[in-house]
């Protein structure tokens, strides 16, 4: 799973034509903690198709305030630097696959 790369704006991260998932957690969070499997195997299933970003909202306050994130976990999914879904909370395997297979149609 990928973390924030060194040298890299938040910006340069999701501009790509490549779907990336981008989770915002704390290391405090135990709903982060139990969505952590759940990445994992979407990111064995999708393998190239998908970048799993991870951003620890603690480490990186301003880039979750920019963002509006209210909550953690929150998940965004972006492509070519555009937002196209985003939402708080635990989610099933099953239903990020789908918000994933549907953006990337």
């Amino acid at each position: 799973m990928s973390c924030m790369v060194k040298n890299m704006t938040f910006e340069e991260l999701v501009d790509s034509e490549t779907l990336v998932l981008v989770d915002f957690h704390a290391a405090w969070c135990g709903p982060c903690r139990a969505m952590l499997p759940v990445l994992d195997d979407l990111e064995e299933e999708f393998g190239e198709r998908v970048r799993i970003v991870k951003i620890d909202v603690d480490e990186n306050t301003d880039l979750a305030v920019r963002m509006r994130v209210m909550g953690v976990p929150t998940f965004m999914l972006f492509r070519n630097g555009h937002e196209l879904w985003r939402q708080p909370g635990v989610l099933t395997k099953e239903s990020l696959k789908m918000i994933i297979e549907t953006a990337a149609s």
